[in-house]
């Protein structure tokens, strides 16, 4: 994707948080890359280079700067499937799918395309091949852990996705021309903690507005009991990804235009993983000024776009977990199918110790559900066809054959689901929202929006909708949003 230099000037002098994280600056005269908010004083525009990506710049020998850091960058939701495609790699990079069997060329079979044309997205979409990509990526990473956390260096290495502490300390010199001891000398001085549920902090970035207490009260209201907590300002909740286990608690830093999230120190390992599922949780990489500049035109929206218009879609943390959550919420209330899910969870989720009361489990697995019968879980007060369609989802994803967490084309996906049974096109596109992250998801079948569009038929929502593209997915955050009177 092109750059306009000019536009990027005027928006680097601008310092406009809506270019956040779109593209990057190098300075030729000081070898250093910023972000357009960077505070420090704007570069003559003979000397500035402009970027896509973080990756691209720094593939063009630019440092990432001390001052605005282009790791905090927020990230870019996809818009059109190439954009997709680049997502799903950095993904597929952070879940650490490209670091055990799968070679490029399986990565790319997911998408229905070559290695050889997933490279050339990868550099169309982001300016950088594979490998510079996840090199980029760890470094970011490693510089954030360094500098927010006191965590051991070794432990920075591996936990950036780094095999030895020589191959560490060999690429942060050569990328960034110091020794990651002379960066970990700017944070903060003090013990490590050592006990059983010791943490540390970092920050996730976002576009502002964002409407945190918006996204705790729909956290809340569909919390699973002993896995989820939802307490003043805060989201908490048990964390198992591969072998690691732990837990983590975020809460909202608005002057920073960040969230602030609490790790315990068992998933340091997993860290990648887990930051990239908070963000499709939290929503961190929407544009809402895009997003805004769509739906605003319509009067039905307008409004309620004008009145929060840092409204997010809520993803999922786990797929699975939240797809379960979904088909036991099928006609019913949402308080009958938090009861119905905290005894799911109490009976299948692995017992875990953390420091808060509430949280005494991990989500179930797939794999354990799947070898469930339809008695094991009917007898949770759960009727026989949601158990059944329950365990047909379970024996789909533990088989690999239906992919939540990194579906490479939702709409694909949505047949998927639609073809278990019990699950109908309304959970299908529900899921499509929070789970796959697509944000033109579109719930036809949903009686309050039909009603809320005049009392118009499934048909004739699904034809008004496309007014609201590729945004429909915020355009159903915002009707449920103004009908619940908030």
């Amino acid at each position: 994707m092109m750059i306009d230099s000019d536009a990027a000037y005027q928006a680097l002098l601008s310092r406009d948080t809506r270019f956040d994280g779109v593209f990057f600056v190098g300075v030729t005269s000081t070898g250093i890359y910023c972000r357009p908010i960077c505070p420090v004083k704007a570069p003559l525009h003979k000397n500035c280079r402009f970027f896509n990506s973080a990756e691209a710049a720094e593939k063009a020998h630019f440092r990432p700067c001390l001052r605005c850091r282009p790791e905090l960058a927020p990230g870019n939701a996809p818009m059109d499937s190439a954009h997709r495609i680049a997502e799903r790699v950095v993904a597929a990079i952070d879940e650490g799918l490209i670091e055990g069997e799968e070679s490029l060329e399986q990565i790319a079979g997911r998408f229905h395309i070559s290695g050889r044309q997933l490279r050339r997205v990868l550099q169309n979409e982001l300016g950088v091949s594979p490998i510079e990509l996840k090199q980029t990526r760890r470094l970011l990473l490693a510089k954030q852990l360094l500098t927010e956390t006191q965590l051991p260096v070794t432990e920075v290495a591996f936990a950036s996705g780094f095999n030895s502490l020589r191959r560490f300390n060999d690429a942060f010199q050569q990328h960034y021309r110091l020794a990651p001891s002379r960066l970990r000398k700017t944070a903060r001085e003090g013990a490590i903690d050592v006990s059983e549920h010791a943490s540390s902090q970092l920050q996730l970035s976002y576009r502002p507005p964002y409407d945190w207490q918006a996204m705790l009260e729909f956290l809340r209201q569909r919390a699973i009991l002993h896995i989820e907590a939802v307490e003043n300002d805060s989201y908490m909740r048990t964390v198992r990804l591969g072998k690691s286990q732990g837990w983590i608690r975020v809460t909202h830093a608005p002057e920073r235009h960040a969230l602030k999230v609490e790790f315990s120190h068992s998933l340091t390992a997993v860290l990648p993983a887990l930051l990239r599922r908070l963000r499709n949780l939290f929503d961190l990489s929407a544009h809402p000024d895009r997003i805004a500049q769509v739906l605003q035109q319509d009067p039905l929206l307008a409004g309620s776009v004008e009145k929060s218009p840092g409204l997010r879609v809520p993803g999922a943390f786990d797929g699975f977990e939240m797809v379960i959550r979904a088909i036991l919420g099928q006609q019913i209330t949402v308080k009958a199918a938090t009861t119905l899910a905290g005894r799911f969870s109490a009976t299948f989720g692995d017992p875990v110790s953390t420091p808060f009361p509430a949280l005494t489990r991990l989500a179930p697995l797939p794999e354990r559900i799947a070898e469930a019968t339809v008695d094991d879980i009917a007898q949770h007060g759960i009727v026989s066809a949601r158990s059944r369609c329950i365990i047909a989802l379970a024996q789909a994803c533990a088989s690999g054959e239906l992919m939540l967490n990194s579906a490479p084309d939702p709409q694909e996906a949505i047949k998927q689901l639609i073809a278990l049974p019990g699950i109908g096109p309304w959970t299908a596109h529900y899921i499509a929202m929070r789970a796959l992250r697509w944000p033109d998801a579109f719930p036809k079948e949903d009686i309050a929006i039909r009603n809320n569009l005049g009392g118009v038929s499934a048909k004739e929502a699904e034809a008004l909708s496309h007014a609201w593209s590729p945004w429909r997915s915020y355009a159903v955050m915002h009707i449920w949003h103004s009908l619940s009177g908030k």
